[in-house]
């Protein structure tokens, strides 16, 4: 689990993760600190009360994908790495259903949904352009692209590969990571029974961060496609994601234009979607990013 200045919310968390770790007797929990200073280490102590099975490493090197790194570094060259965000709640027997299908499968990655929670009503038009809808598969479905908030990988297929630092303060080092991976044999495969809840607060549940979200993964999504080509097809590689791009920058300006003639939400909050993540597919072509993680 990796953390960054999330204190207040630890203790809960390393709480949970002991739960599965008593259905699993040989897992450990290791708690990953990016913050620059040690900031974590007394509330992953506190949270731990003496459980031998609870570690604590402090990782400064900023950006996501260093820590994740740090991860994978510290387990070893054999183990089975789990990664679970510090804001998330895992389902009751999540753990030990992750690894059953990783055993049963023989796969490289299981990844299992991400189901989210609010603190509150969400804004009707956050609800209709489905900002918060992620996409599920049948159990043993073969997918190519996984994020890491609830994520099973096999070190000993795995190997030497790790997470892009290019990407460690803008995102998408586990898109490039897992993409990289299936590309080379690596199989990852879905599970559906085993679920985590993302428990979203009130500053992301707005039409503000949900925008600049949306423009940021069309963002990654071009920029991961540009640095996986090879070197000699990259300017064809911008070329086309610059095509994907306008065409949904042309739909979904002519959808939001619909929803305001017809006065429908949906229309105007899924063209908004659309729009704004072919402008971040544009801006990633040729280039451009933002720091989503950014210190």
């Amino acid at each position: 689990m990796l953390t960054y200045r999330r204190p207040e919310g630890l203790a809960e968390a390393i709480g949970m993760l002991r739960a599965q770790l008593d259905l699993v007797p040989e897992a450990r929990l290791l708690v990953v600190d990016n913050d620059e200073q040690p900031s974590a280490a007394s509330a992953v102590a506190g949270a731990a009360d003496g459980d031998v099975r609870v570690r604590y490493v402090h990782e400064p090197t900023p950006g996501i994908a260093a820590a994740r790194n740090r991860a994978l570094d510290e387990a070893g060259p054999d183990a089975v790495v789990v990664f679970i965000d510090d804001d998330e709640q895992p389902s009751e027997k999540w753990l030990p259903t992750l690894l059953a299908c990783w055993e049963e499968r023989g796969a490289a990655a299981v990844v299992g949904p991400v189901i989210s929670h609010f603190e509150g009503a969400l804004d009707p038009w956050i609800e209709a352009g489905g900002f918060f809808r992620r996409l599920r598969h049948p159990t043993g479905t073969v997918v190519t692209t996984a994020a890491t908030n609830n994520l099973l990988l096999d070190m000993t297929q795995v190997g030497e590969l790790r997470f892009d630092l290019g990407f460690g303060l803008s995102g998408g080092s586990d898109t490039v990571f897992t993409r990289t991976l299936s590309a080379a044999g690596g199989r990852i495969v879905w599970c559906d029974e085993a679920p985590v809840h993302d428990l979203v607060p009130a500053d992301r549940a707005t039409r503000e961060w949900v925008r600049a979200r949306a423009s940021r993964i069309g963002n990654s999504d071009s920029r991961v496609q540009v640095h996986l080509a090879p070197a000699g097809r990259r300017p064809i590689a911008r070329l086309r994601a610059t095509a994907r791009g306008l065409v949904r920058v042309l739909g979904g300006s002519a959808r939001v234009a619909l929803g305001r003639l017809t006065g429908s939400q949906p229309h105007h909050a899924r063209g908004t979607r659309t729009l704004l993540r072919g402008l971040g597919m544009l801006r990633g072509a040729w280039g451009s990013h933002v720091s989503e993680y950014a210190r």
